[in-house]
C-alpha cells in the first residue's frame, strides 16, 4: 500500500466532518468585545513628537479609531459585517494626548510562568521605552514573578534603567527571575502594588498568568485605583488565541529544528536508525509542526490535535515499521502533549494550575523498543529532549525586532491610560486585546488547517494513523464543543464582572 494512502481511504469517512466546520456548525458562536478599557480621559501632550496625519512623509500618532479587523476571511455565504465592532481590534501605538503624566509615573514589570526565549528583550524595551521615549524615571522590577509581591518571601524590588538593562538581551532566561502560581493572590498583590506606588503594571506572561493580571486589574478598579494592567504575552507554545505568534516561538522552532536535524543525521548513519525527539506543546502542537516543516527531516509528527494509535493495521508502529523497510531509518517528532490518552494520568497540577502530563517521549521511546524487539527487527533508537535549552535560547533577530516592538507598544498603551489589555500582532499589525477576551480558549493546530496540511505533505505521514476513524471524529467533535462551552461561560463571567 502506497505510504500515504490511509489518506485517500479515510477521505470519505472525514469529508463529512469537515463539512460540518465549513457549514458552521462547529463555529464559535461567541460574539467576541474588542473594546478596551481607559483609565480616564487623556489631556497630557505626548513628549515624542511625532505627525499628526499620513502623508506627511513622518511618522504619525495612532488615533483610538483606527482599527484592523480580527476575521479577514471572506465566504460566500458569509452574513456577518466585516466593520462589526465585535471584529475590530485597536491599533497599538503612541497617542498624541496622554492619561499619565511622565513624572509621576512609578512603573513596574515582572515575569511570570515558565522560561521563554525573548523575556530579556521585553523587559529592556519596557525600560528604555518609558526612560528614552517619556521620561519615566521610576521604574521597579519585581523579583521572581507573581512571588516578588508577598512580604514572607522577601525578595525586594530592584531599580531599573537603561544602564542596567542595557545587555540583557544577549543572554537567556529571566534577568528578574519568574516562578509559576501566586496569581490568585490578587489581595495581597494589589496591596504591594499600592505599597510601592506603581501606577503602570507590565506583566509579562503566559495564559495563566494574564488571567492572574486581569483578576488584579479587576480588584485595582474596585478599589478606585488608577493603575494601568498591560499584559505581553509569553507563550513558547504559541497557543494564545488571535495573535499571529508568540515572542521567543520562531527562536524555539529555530532551536528545534536544529535538534531534529541532528537525530536524523544520527539515524540515517545506523541500521534502523530511529530518531525521536519530544519538544514543547502541552495542548498545542505548533512547535512540533513548524519544526518539522522547518527540518525538512521529519517522517512522523504527533501532536495533541490529532490523535494516533500505536498498534492495529493503521497504526502509528505499522507505519514506522513500513518506512525502515524502504527507508532503514525514520525521525519522529512528538509534542509533550501527544498521546496522553495511552498513558497513565498523573492527576497532577503544576503550581500555574496546568496538568501534569505523563511523559510520552519516554513512553514513545520504551514502546518502540518493545515492538520490534518481539519482532526481532534490529533498531538503534536515539531519543533527545531538548525543551530546557530551547526555553533558555537567546533570541533570533527576528524574535529580538518582535519583542522590542511588543515592549514599546505595551509602554504606548499604559502611558494613554488603557488597562486590562495584552499587546498582539494580527494580520502582521499590533493591537491592543483585551485580557478577557485574549484568554477565552487556548489556539491549537487545526487539523483542517493549510499549516497541518503542509505538515503532512513534508512528512508524507498519513492523514489519521488510527484504526476507527469514526472514534475519533467523534472525539474531536466532543473536544471542540468542551472547548467552545468553556469558553462560553468565561465569556459570561467575564461580562458580568465588567458589567
Amino acid at each position: 500500500m502506497n505510504f500515504s494512502g490511509i489518506g485517500y481511504i479515510l477521505y470519505d469517512s472525514v469529508r463529512s466532518y469537515a463539512a460540518l466546520f465549513f457549514l458552521g456548525v462547529f463555529m464559535s458562536t461567541i460574539k467576541y468585545d474588542f473594546t478596551v478599557e481607559s483609565l480616564g480621559e487623556c489631556k497630557i501632550h505626548s513628549p515624542i513628537e511625532l505627525s499628526l496625519d499620513h502623508g506627511t512623509f513622518r511618522a504619525a500618532y495612532v488615533k483610538d479609531t483606527t482599527f484592523v479587523r480580527n476575521l479577514v476571511n471572506v465566504f460566500a455565504d458569509d452574513k456577518a459585517d466585516a466593520s462589526d465592532v465585535s471584529n475590530l481590534m485597536e491599533k497599538a501605538g503612541p497617542r498624541q494626548y496622554l492619561y499619565f503624566n511622565p513624572e509621576n509615573v512609578t512603573a513596574g514589570i515582572c515575569t511570570c510562568g515558565g522560561l521563554c526565549p525573548g523575556l530579556n528583550d521585553v523587559i529592556r524595551a519596557v525600560v528604555r521605552c518609558l526612560w528614552n521615549r517619556y521620561g519615566v524615571r521610576k521604574i521597579k522590577g519585581i523579583k521572581f514573578g507573581y512571588k516578588g509581591f508577598f512580604k514572607e518571601e522577601g525578595f525586594e524590588p530592584i531599580d531599573l534603567n537603561p544602564d542596567v538593562v542595557d545587555e540583557i538581551h544577549k543572554i537567556g532566561g529571566s534577568f528578574l527571575g519568574t516562578s509559576r502560581g501566586g496569581g490568585d493572590r490578587t489581595v495581597e498583590i494589589v496591596d504591594s502594588i499600592e505599597r510601592l506606588g506603581i501606577n503602570q503594571m507590565y506583566i509579562i506572561g503566559g495564559d495563566g498568568t494574564q488571567r492572574g493580571a486581569l483578576d488584579i486589574a479587576n480588584e485595582i478598579s474596585r478599589r478606585g485605583l488608577k493603575v494601568a494592567v498591560v499584559g505581553i504575552p509569553k507563550t513558547v507554545d504559541n497557543d494564545l488565541q488571535f495573535i499571529d505568534r508568540s515572542f521567543g516561538f520562531e527562536t524555539a522552532v529555530q532551536k528545534a529544528a536544529q535538534a531534529v536535524n541532528s537525530i536524523h543525521m544520527e539515524a540515517h548513519s545506523q541500521i534502523n536508525g530511529i530518531g525521536l525527539v519530544k519538544l514543547m506543546g502541552r495542548e498545542s502542537g505548533f512547535i512540533a509542526t513548524a519544526a518539522a516543516l522547518a527540518s525538512h527531516e521529519t517522517n512522523f509528527c504527533l501532536i495533541p490535535e490529532v490523535p494516533f494509535d500505536l498498534d492495529g493495521p493503521n497504526g502509528f508502529f505499522h507505519y514506522l515499521e513500513q518506512r525502515l523497510e524502504k527507508r532503514h531509518h525514520a525521525v519522529v517528532v512528538v509534542a509533550e502533549g501527544a498521546g496522553q490518552e495511552l498513558l497513565a494520568s498523573t492527576n497532577q497540577t503544576d503550581a500555574s494550575g496546568n496538568k501534569k502530563l505523563a511523559d510520552i517521549g519516554i513512553y514513545l521511546r520504551d514502546k518502540i523498543t518493545e515492538y520490534f524487539a518481539a519482532k526481532k527487527i534490529h533498531i538503534n533508537l536515539k531519543y533527545i529532549d531538548p525543551s530546557y535549552e530551547v526555553r533558555a535560547a537567546v533570541t533570533t533577530a527576528n524574535d529580538s525586532i518582535y519583542c522590542e516592538r511588543l515592549g514599546n507598544n505595551a509602554v504606548h498603551a499604559a502611558m494613554a491610560g488603557k488597562t486590562k489589555l495584552v499587546i498582539g500582532l494580527v494580520h502582521d499589525k499590533y493591537v491592543h486585546i483585551p485580557i478577557s477576551m485574549a484568554t477565552l480558549k487556548r489556539n491549537i493546530v487545526d487539523p483542517e488547517s493549510s499549516l497541518w496540511r503542509d505538515c503532512l505533505d513534508a512528512t508524507l505521514q498519513p492523514v489519521y494513523m488510527v484504526n476507527n476513524i469514526n472514534t475519533v471524529t467523534e472525539k474531536l467533535s466532543k473536544s471542540y464543543q468542551e472547548a467552545e462551552q468553556k469558553a462560553a461561560a468565561r465569556f459570561e463571567k467575564v461580562t458580568k464582572m465588567k458589567g
